[in-house]
C-alpha cells in the first residue's frame, strides 16, 4: 500500500510581535520545533503528519502591517510579506492589548495563508491554538481518511466522507434552466454574465486543482417527476425531504450531459414550477421550509426552485415574462459547489473569526486543504490502479507488454514516489502536480488498447469463437483424409497382379 510510509510535512512560521512573547519559551528566539502525529488509516498502514514550526520575531515591515486599523487590512498587508508557498502557514501572535483584533476575538483566520492570534496564557495555550489552526487550515485525520475512503474501514469514516467529489483531472459544470410550463412563463436568465461574474473567479482559483468546463442549457416541458403536496394553510405546494431523492432520476434522463463526458459532471438546476404548482416550497425533515428553497445531492449537484410571483390581475396576458435574479441563484449554487468539494465551514469556537473569501469563493488555505486531500487520493488511486494491472497481467499467460505500456508504468511509479517525497518535505504544489502525472500515466497504462483486446479475448474465448468457424470446414477434410488412409491400407493388402 502506497500509504504505508507516507509523511505529510506542514511548514509553519509562528511570528511574535513585540510584547507578545510568552515567558515560558524553551529557548530564545528564533528556534525550530517539530511535532509529529500519527493518523491511522487501516490495520497495515498509517500516515505521519509532521508540523515543522519556526518560532521567530516580527520584521520591521511585519510589525508595521500589524499596526493596521483592522485585521482585514493587516491580513492584506501581511500577505505580501509572507511565504506564499502552498501548504505553508504563518501565525502572527499579537499582544493581548492589541486593537487589531476586535473585542471577543482571540483568533482571526485571513483569506490567504495566515492567522492572527492574541497572546495570553503562555506557551501551552499558544500550542492549543496552533493545533486548532493546523486542523482548520491544512488537514485533519478525518479529511485524510475521507480522501482514502476506499482503504479505510467504514467505522473510521465520518458520515460526510463519501459525500465529496472524488479527485479527478477535470470536472464539467452544467447549469440548466427547467421551464416545464413555457405557455405560462417566458423565463429569461442571463447565465453567461452570471457565470463570468460569480463562477469564473472560483474556477480560476480552482484551476490548479483540475480543468473545468462550463455549459448551460434551457429545457422546456421538463418536470420533476414528483407531484408536490398542496398545503391549504399556506395555499402553496410542498416537496418533502423524503421525496427529494425521487426528483433527480426523471430530470437526469433529460439532462443528457453525463453520458458523453470523460469527467464527473456537476449539475446545477434552476426549476421554475408550472403555474398549476406555484408557489412550490421545499421542506426539510422536520417539516420546516428551507430558506434557500434548494437542496443538493452529494457528488451530483443541486436543484433550486425559483417561484414566479402571480400576476396582479387575473386577466394578465400569458406567457408572463420572468427575469431571474441571478445574484440570489448564484449565491445558492456557489454554496452547493463548496459543499460538493467538501469546503463546508466547520463549527468553530466563538472566539474564532474567519474572513469571508469574497468574490474568489474560497480562501487560499481552503485551496490547500483540497490539495492535501486530492494529493493523498491520487497516490492511493495510482497504487490501486497499478496493483489491479499487475494482478490482471498475472492472470493472462500469453500477454505481450509493449514498451510504451511499460514506460507508462515506470513513469507512474516514479511520479508517485516524487509526490510522496515532496509531501515529506512540505512542497505541496510539487507533490500535487506529481500525483496528477502519476494518475495520468497509470490510467494510460491500464487502458492501453494493446491490453484491452487481451482482456476481452482470453484463450478459452478464442476456442469458443474459432471452433464454430472451422468445424464445418474441417469435417469434409477429415473425411477425405480418412478415405485416403483406408484406400492406402487396402492397396497394401491386395497383392499386385502379374500378367
Amino acid at each position: 500500500a502506497a500509504s504505508a510510509q507516507l509523511q505529510l510535512a506542514v511548514p509553519i512560521a509562528v511570528v511574535f510581535a513585540p510584547g507578545s512573547v510568552p515567558g515560558d519559551l524553551p529557548r530564545p528566539l528564533p528556534f525550530r520545533d517539530v511535532e509529529e502525529m500519527e493518523i491511522s488509516v487501516n490495520l497495515r498502514s498509517s500516515i505521519t503528519s509532521r508540523y515543522e514550526t519556526l518560532y521567530r520575531s516580527t520584521t520591521a515591515q511585519e510589525e508595521a502591517a500589524l499596526n493596521a486599523a483592522t485585521a482585514r487590512e493587516a491580513d492584506a498587508a501581511l500577505c505580501l510579506l509572507q511565504d506564499a508557498s502552498l501548504g505553508s502557514l504563518t501565525v502572527y501572535v499579537v499582544p493581548e492589548a492589541s486593537s487589531v483584533l476586535s473585542q471577543g476575538v482571540s483568533v482571526y483566520v485571513g483569506k490567504h495563508r495566515s492567522a492572527l492570534v492574541r497572546a495570553g496564557g503562555g506557551l501551552a495555550t499558544l500550542r492549543t491554538r496552533l493545533r486548532q489552526l493546523t486542523q482548520l487550515m491544512s488537514f485533519t485525520a478525518s479529511s485524510i481518511t475521507a480522501a482514502l475512503s476506499d482503504r479505510v474501514p467504514d467505522s473510521q469514516l465520518s458520515p460526510d466522507a463519501r459525500r465529496h467529489l472524488k479527485s479527478s483531472l477535470g470536472y464539467e459544470i452544467t447549469f440548466s434552466l427547467l421551464n416545464p410550463d413555457p405557455k405560462s412563463h417566458d423565463v429569461d436568465w442571463n447565465i453567461e454574465d452570471a457565470v463570468n461574474r460569480y463562477v469564473q473567479p472560483v474556477l480560476d482559483k480552482l484551476s490548479l486543482l483540475a480543468n473545468f468546463s462550463v455549459d448551460s442549457q434551457i429545457l422546456y416541458y421538463a418536470v420533476l417527476g414528483v407531484t408536490p403536496r398542496f398545503d391549504k394553510e399556506s395555499s402553496s405546494f410542498l416537496l418533502s425531504a423524503h421525496s427529494l431523492p425521487h426528483v433527480i432520476n426523471p430530470v437526469e434522463a433529460r439532462l443528457g450531459s453525463s453520458a458523453a463526458s470523460l469527467y464527473p459532471v456537476l449539475n446545477f438546476l434552476l426549476y421554475v414550477p408550472e403555474r398549476s404548482h406555484s408557489p412550490l416550497y421545499i421542506q426539510d425533515r422536520d417539516g420546516a421550509s428551507v430558506s434557500t428553497n434548494a437542496f443538493h445531492s452529494p457528488r451530483w449537484g443541486g436543484i433550486m426552485v425559483y417561484n414566479v410571483e402571480a400576476p396582479d390581475s387575473p386577466s394578465a396576458s400569458l406567457p408572463l415574462h420572468v427575469d431571474v435574479d441571478m445574484v440570489r441563484v448564484m449565491e445558492v449554487f456557489l454554496a452547493q459547489l463548496r459543499l460538493l468539494f467538501g469546503l463546508a465551514r466547520e463549527e468553530l469556537p466563538p472566539e474564532f473569526l474567519l474572513e469571508s473569501p469574497g468574490n474568489e469563493g474560497l480562501a487560499d488555505w481552503e485551496l490547500d486543504r483540497l490539495l492535501w486531500a486530492h494529493t493523498m487520493e491520487n497516490i492511493a488511486t495510482v497504487s490501486t490502479t497499478l496493483t489491479s494491472l499487475a494482478q490482471l497481467l498475472d492472470k493472462i499467460g500469453n500477454i505481450v507488454i509493449k514498451d510504451d505500456v511499460a514506460s507508462e508504468v515506470y513513469q507512474a511509479v516514479a511520479s508517485a514516489q516524487s509526490a510522496m517525497a515532496n509531501l515529506a518535505t512540505g512542497h505541496l504544489q510539487l507533490a500535487f502536480q506529481a500525483s496528477k502525472e502519476a494518475v495520468t500515466s497509470s490510467e494510460r497504462a491500464f487502458f492501453d488498447p494493446s491490453l484491452l483486446h487481451l482482456l476481452y479475448f482470453p484463450d478459452d474465448q478464442k476456442f469458443a469463437i474459432y471452433i464454430p468457424l472451422f468445424l464445418p470446414m474441417a469435417v469434409p477434410i477429415l473425411l477425405s483424409l480418412a478415405k485416403i488412409v483406408r484406400e492406402a491400407r487396402q492397396c497394401k493388402k491386395e497383392p499386385t497382379k502379374m500378367d
